[in-house]
């Protein structure tokens, strides 16, 4: 099967290792490869979590928030990361507009 053919079918391919991966530990490196992937996991993501990582959801996405913010996962997987640190700053946006009452504006 070649690339055209694996896209088609909704698989897309790992970023190819640039070598900027270098400060980023095993760890982090699966956790970007599990956000790109996530969905093909049965179940909810919370229980893919337990099972990938031995990690509550919480201290799974506070591991994750931290890692969004190193420049090495920039550069690791920019699309992802990039989509990730948009949809964090969304809900922000929203968390802050429904403490301050103006739920509607945003």
């Amino acid at each position: 099967m070649d690339a055209a053919e694996s896209m088609a079918e909704g698989d897309r391919p790992s970023p190819e290792p640039t070598g900027d991966e270098g400060g980023l530990t095993p760890r982090e490196l699966k956790v970007l490869a599990f956000e790109r992937q996530w969905w093909r996991y049965a179940g909810a993501k919370e229980q893919a979590v337990r099972e990938e990582f031995g990690l509550s959801p919480t201290r799974y996405y506070q591991l994750l928030n931290q890692l969004l913010d190193k420049e090495e996962a920039m550069r690791a997987d920019p699309m992802l990361v990039k989509r990730l640190r948009k949809m964090r700053s969304t809900r922000q946006r929203k968390r802050v507009a429904r403490r301050l009452g103006i739920e509607g504006a945003l």
